[in-house]
């Protein structure tokens, strides 16, 4: 049945044929102040925020924009961890017309400098932390961008935790600058309304989101407010539980794309809240969980794995826990089972790209799911699988192909890169002789006959051994089935005979110490000829991203190094 399978035997509880009518990020936030204004939107470590208080706020801020002569499409760059002014910032920048340009907070100044010049930043939000506060003024002061404002820390927290900060920890606190285009942000919040600006869902920018650069310089995705609101809409549609309450734990960070997508829109959407958190730490995870009685959390496996090495886990209280959903990376099936009986709460797996505004698939929360696929498309968005070596035709039924997407979350295409976009989509032409544009990803993947999609690894990954193909995600399932291995990566790396050569990277179970060569036997054992690695490397740790998701390239860049004699032997 293949690509077709998925309409006949949908597996959410909803129609896959479905529109998605266009609906600006400002319409859904206001409809859902009007709705929800009293609840929660916001837990920060204990403190609440409503969203009228949110939304006051937001306007404030807009109308402060205007103030300062930022328009329609202007760029405003939010450089902040997960505290509540971002919400304010991120909804009051665009009630002001503006386009909003996510920064990790990791980023070195280099990195923010470029990424500013790139989007043309004009303003930009921050925090008076030492890990932000230096570098953003250095970036204020290299590049063309005229503002920034800081939010204070000890402002928005519980009253006890902000006047310890204050007083006690004054060391985690930075300067602000006293000059005359830096603001405090209270001193950007106006007493007027912001004046009204006509938003075209479809075509207007909501959001800039870069890549995360895996495969080299990243690119800016131009999202507009309809691909957010789509989105937002398609994964609350797959909810079984949309509209009951709904208490989602925010430990991903808001600068990425899965967050914005699954923790920031869909909630404004649905009227939950947000229990936030600035940065992961397994321990306070457990015990936000519990304290907040929350019913789902969105992370990576990386995150799941480090709560079920916490002793806590055992004395936690998961029974408000429904659903969590784990992307970004392959989700190993003895994490999905240890968590899920652990907790008794479901574990799902689905997929996304930074290109499609966070969200393409997913297992059903309830229903019949396939672990080791990414499931089921959500509603209005449809896949197909292009032929590996002719992108002109499509995959042969039965084989893999790269995965293609159409649907209402994918992105206008790359900002200032008309080249880049043109790669990126390939057209079909139907029987009725309409042309569609479909957003290849890089991505491998099978579609069997119920329509469940698996992903076999990234064109990019892929390891060539003496003409042979070898899927790096392939050996890693394997790997990661050994008792004693905790995480596991594969790349591959030159080889004088072969070409390259597949090699295994791995963390293990203190309490199931095995030796390297004891590993690679193993795996060896139990992969083809053209699989097998040349080496397992056990380490105390491997590289991650900046959203927590193994790092490949890392890696890769990390073995170069030796090979040029620059980096650790």
């Amino acid at each position: 049945m293949g690509r077709k399978a998925w309409r006949e035997r949908y597996a959410h509880p909803c129609v896959w044929d479905q529109e998605f009518p266009p609906l600006a990020v400002t319409e859904m936030f206001a409809a859902s102040v009007s709705a929800y204004g009293d609840s929660p939107l916001v837990d920060f470590l204990g403190r609440r925020y409503t969203y009228r208080a949110i939304a006051r706020e937001a306007r404030a801020f807009a109308a402060g924009l205007q103030a300062l002569g930022v328009a329609k499409g202007d760029r405003v760059g939010l450089f902040l961890p997960n505290v509540p002014v971002y919400l304010s910032a991120y909804f009051g920048a665009m009630i002001a017309g503006a386009t909003v340009v996510n920064f990790s907070p990791l980023y070195t100044r280099d990195e923010l400098a470029a990424q500013v010049a790139d989007s043309g930043t004009r303003l930009m939000v921050t925090l008076d932390v030492p890990a932000l506060l230096p570098t953003a003024t250095d970036v204020l002061a290299a590049t063309a961008l005229e503002w920034l404002v800081v939010g204070r820390l000890a402002r928005m927290l519980p009253r006890w935790q902000g006047l310890a900060l204050r007083t006690l920890r004054r060391r985690d606190q930075a300067p602000v600058p006293d000059a005359a285009n830096v603001f405090e942000w209270p001193e950007l919040l106006a007493d007027t309304a912001p004046a009204p600006v006509a938003i075209d869902p479809e075509h207007d920018l909501a959001l800039l989101q870069y890549t995360g650069g895996t495969t080299g310089t990243p690119k800016g995705a131009m999202l507009s407010h309809q691909n957010l609101t789509a989105n937002a809409r398609q994964i609350e549609a797959v909810d079984p539980n949309a509209h009951q309450r709904d208490m989602i734990v925010g430990v991903l960070p808001f600068f990425h794309v899965f967050a914005n997508a699954t923790l920031l829109n869909r909630t404004v959407c649905n009227g939950g809240c947000i229990a936030m958190l600035p940065r992961f730490h397994a321990a306070q995870a457990l015990a936000t969980i519990e304290r907040v009685r929350a019913t789902t959390m969105p992370g990576v496996p990386t995150m799941y794995q480090a709560l079920l090495d916490r002793p806590e886990l055992s004395r936690t209280d998961f029974s408000s826990l429904r659903t969590c959903i784990s992307g970004g990376a392959p989700l190993p099936l003895p994490v999905k089972q240890r968590f899920e009986a652990a907790t008794g709460a479901r574990l799902v797996e689905g997929y996304g790209m930074t290109e499609t505004s966070g969200v393409v698939s997913t297992n059903p929360f309830d229903g019949q799911e396939r672990p080791g696929t990414i499931g089921h498309p959500l509603p209005g968005t449809d896949l197909r699988l292009i032929d590996k070596e002719d992108d002109t035709r499509d995959a042969a039924p039965g084989e893999p192909g790269e995965l293609a997407i159409i649907g209402p979350q994918v992105m206008l295409g790359y900002w200032n890169r008309p080249d880049a976009a043109a790669r990126a989509f390939v057209e079909r032409t139907d029987a009725a002789g309409r042309v569609s544009r479909w957003l290849r990803t890089g991505d491998i993947a099978t579609i069997d006959d119920d329509g469940y999609v698996r992903i076999v690894d990234r064109t990019k990954d892929m390891i060539a051994v003496g003409g042979f193909k070898v899927f790096p995600s392939q050996v890693e399932s394997v790997l990661i089935q050994h008792p004693s291995v905790r995480e596991a990566v594969v790349i591959g790396v030159p080889d004088a005979y072969h070409g390259e050569m597949p090699r295994a990277f791995v963390t293990i179970d203190p309490a199931r110490p095995v030796t390297s060569g004891d590993l690679r036997d193993w795996l060896n054992a139990r992969l083809g000829k053209h699989e097998r690695v040349d080496k397992v490397d056990v380490r105390a740790t491997l590289p991650r991203t900046m959203v927590g998701k193994l790092d490949r390239k890392a890696l890769r860049a990390e073995l170069a190094a030796e090979e040029a004699g620059t980096g650790p032997a």
